[in-house]
């Protein structure tokens, strides 16, 4: 199992780039611990700002680096960042085409327990309503690290959203296919299409494993591009098969799940269904604990493409 989260692999990026480009710059509201952050605090403490909890002046702050010509990449817990620091992300990052990442640390229900106040459960949807902001929820380590190589190399606004805790490896160092902006094509199917981001793209391989061994051949692409959202891989996954699936850890309004049911319903109709968080505060528990509950999983995926097939 691997023990390193999406939030280290960005830290592990952003350091080893740090050592030739000194306009990165890290940023943080007193969160470098819990996003994996104090090692670069600690090698270039010239190139980290701590602004304590005050996610507003996060947001300004790394706006106004960014216009002076660095590149700034602000972490702060998703739940906060998505909605304190709102206006923020859409006038001084979006509005103003400034080139800065927002990584929102601990998303979804990775707080777990802590409830509802520290669910992050609308960000998809409240960032990706924001013009020029592009969204990002990367499935594992590898691609996260990709992810971040690729933002360093662009100028524009950016939001990500990982969670808190070490999620299953998707793909391997070796073979783990990346392209700005363009969604992979996992596993291809004829009978359903199954298509996530973030955290819900390993329990997706693994239900399409479990339907392989039932004879249902099932689709997995894996969106971690929800703005700009990669309509192509959408039609030709739905176009193949007879449902479509949407899998994703966010309410029911305004996601990935809502945004491929209009896409599906435009260019290829076919049936869709949404799994997500339902639209009320979610169980107290940990991650896996609530995933389970909701049918969040691969046996909750397989078990909804087997009854609406």
């Amino acid at each position: 199992m691997n023990k390193i989260p999406n939030r280290q692999a960005i830290c592990e990026v952003l350091m080893e780039k740090a050592k030739e480009d000194k306009d990165i710059v890290v940023l943080c509201s007193d969160s470098r611990g819990s996003a994996s952050l104090a090692p670069f605090a600690n090698e270039y403490p010239k190139q980290f700002v701590e602004v304590g909890i005050a996610e507003q002046n996060l947001v300004s702050i790394a706006a106004g680096l960014a216009k002076c010509g660095k590149k700034p990449f602000a972490a702060s817990p998703a739940c906060f960042l998505s909605t304190r620091s709102y206006e923020q992300a859409k006038v001084d990052c979006a509005y103003s085409n400034t080139n800065v990442t927002l990584i929102g640390i601990s998303g979804g229900i990775s707080y777990g327990a802590l409830g509802m106040s520290h669910h992050s459960a609308q960000d998809i949807a409240a960032m990706s309503a924001i013009p020029n902001m592009r969204v990002y929820l990367p499935s594992d380590r590898f691609q996260t690290a990709k992810l971040i190589e690729a933002l360093l190399k662009d100028e524009k606004p950016a939001y990500i959203r990982v969670g808190r805790n070490p999620v299953e490896d998707v793909y391997t160092e070796e073979s783990c296919p990346f392209e700005m902006d363009k969604a992979t094509a996992i596993t291809e199917g004829t009978d359903a299409a199954i298509i996530a981001c973030g955290e819900m793209v390993g329990p997706a391989v693994k239900a399409a494993e479990l339907l392989k061994a039932e004879g249902i051949n099932a689709a997995v692409v894996d969106m971690y591009c929800v703005k700009p959202l990669d309509k192509e891989a959408i039609v030709k996954a739905a176009g193949n098969a007879r449902l479509v699936v949407t899998a994703e850890e966010h309410a029911p309004f305004g996601g990935l799940g809502s945004m491929v049911s209009q896409v599906v319903a435009r260019e290829c109709p076919r049936k869709v269904v949404n799994l997500a968080l339902p639209d009320a505060p979610v169980i107290t528990g940990t991650s896996r604990e609530v995933f389970d509950y909701y049918g969040l999983n691969a046996d909750g995926i397989a078990k909804t493409i087997k009854e609406n097939l």
